[in-house]
């Protein structure tokens, strides 16, 4: 699981971001082993932050029974998130390794968005209200079916 923001026009879903844009907080479940998109949640303002857009967008429902990644900044969710450092304090040797691991499943949910953004509606959204949640979800579809093509 993770989110990203794209550009919007709508003032009401977008909040100002720091490169004076308008942005909305999209989330998307990505299958690890597939790389299929298999839910898409309602965007949020662009300020929000990342794990009260999770737990308010009905994805953890979705998600119930699978094993559930996230990055960092998600630790109060429930999802599986990788180990911290701490200054001056090195990883022991198995949260290393599991912190590894953790980076290339992720890596795989990162490489799906940025497909994703290469449809031109998700990298200046223009659409009004819930116009934003059915082009992703649209983009989410495309993007299924030339993996599957």
């Amino acid at each position: 699981m993770d989110g990203t923001l794209v550009p919007v026009r709508d003032r009401k879903i977008g909040t100002p971001s720091r490169d004076y844009r308008f942005s909305a907080n999209v989330r998307v479940v990505v299958d690890a082993e597939t790389r299929l998109v298999t839910a898409a949640a309602r965007p949020v303002p662009g300020t929000t932050a990342d794990a009260e857009a999770w737990r308010n967008s009905g994805l953890a429902a979705h998600c119930e029974g699978a094993t559930a990644l996230g990055d960092g900044a998600r630790t109060t969710t429930g999802l599986i998130v990788p180990h911290r450092e701490r200054p001056g304090r090195p990883l022991p040797k198995g949260e290393e390794e599991d912190t590894a691991q953790h980076r290339k499943v992720r890596a795989r949910v990162e490489h799906t968005f940025s497909r994703m953004k290469n449809y031109k509606i998700l990298r200046h959204c223009r659409q009004r209200a819930d116009g934003l949640h059915h082009a992703v979800q649209a983009v989410a579809r495309m993007h299924d079916l030339a993996l599957a093509a």
